[in-house]
């Protein structure tokens, strides 16, 4: 009898690391009637903040890029070469009037229209596809003016590049960063700590010690269809990506990555298929 392949495949998907800006949390919706007597309040007001420069680099902590705006000053990207975790790649004017109602700058329709400009420009800026783009760990991150600032007339837009190299931290960026992905993602490459669904598994960039890497995307449709059609999606193309790198063809690993709803409503809307490094 033939032998088949011994192939492995993860059990579960693994959690992605997905930079992706928080919304304002809201104060409370209670309000309180001035007394009749009392003096009337000026409201609070703010200057407008001006647009930030476009091509700008930042050295940048990840808690600072989750943040939804930034009052960090930029620095030299030539002087800050080795350091730069972020680079302006599009600044523009925000709509903040949809279906024909003014809403808040940080209001789920607003940052939710300024999370796919800026996704689905960073490729173009980079100098490759939106395939190379998911398979490393460059990730798009965004800004707007605070409340106060929009309510003053701020009405910008800022586009970011990072790099989430090793679980929650940014790695330094080539300055410059337009068309650095021309060749590929080469350091910035998405690998991995080990098998897609071990307890030890993480993303991090191939530049570090890795066991295994990210090979291809999986399509797993426009919209979700649930999780046992997202696992079972990927199941034939990465087997075959795995044989296609292995170097016997009945003795080999594959792995499957997920998304699941919640990574899904978050930005990850595809699979990746792992092989050892």
């Amino acid at each position: 009898m033939r032998p088949t392949a011994r192939v492995r495949h993860a059990a579960a998907a693994a959690a992605a690391v997905l930079l992706l800006a928080s919304a304002c949390s809201s104060g409370d919706d209670d309000t309180v009637e001035p007394s009749p007597t009392s003096e009337p309040t000026a409201p609070p007001t703010a200057s407008a903040a001006e647009r930030p420069p476009a091509d700008a680099c930042y050295e940048l902590t990840i808690d600072e890029a989750l943040a939804p705006t930034s009052s960090s000053a930029p620095v030299d990207c030539a002087d800050g070469a080795g350091s730069v975790t972020s680079v302006t790649y599009e600044v523009g004017a925000l709509s903040t009037w949809v279906d024909g109602h003014l809403l808040a700058v940080d209001s789920a329709q607003v940052q939710g229209a300024l999370a796919s400009t800026c996704r689905r420009n960073l490729a173009a800026y980079l100098g490759t596809d939106q395939t190379t783009l998911r398979l490393s760990v460059v990730t798009p991150i965004w800004f707007s003016p605070t409340v106060e600032e929009s309510d003053a007339g701020a009405d910008w837009y800022r586009c970011d590049a990072t790099a989430v190299i090793d679980s929650e931290r940014l790695g330094a960026l080539p300055v410059p960063l337009e068309g650095a992905f021309a060749d590929g993602a080469g350091a910035l490459a998405l690998c991995g700590t080990a098998e897609p669904g071990a307890e030890d598994f993480r993303r991090i960039a191939c530049g570090l010690d890795h066991a295994w890497r990210a090979v291809e995307v999986v399509d797993v449709g426009d919209a979700y269809p649930g999780e046992e059609a997202a696992q079972a999606a990927g199941q034939d193309q990465c087997q075959q990506a795995g044989r296609e790198v292995a170097e016997d063809a009945l003795d080999y690993q594959w792995g499957y990555e997920w998304p699941t709803a919640e990574q899904w409503a978050a930005g990850q809307t595809y699979g990746l298929c792992w092989v050892p490094a």
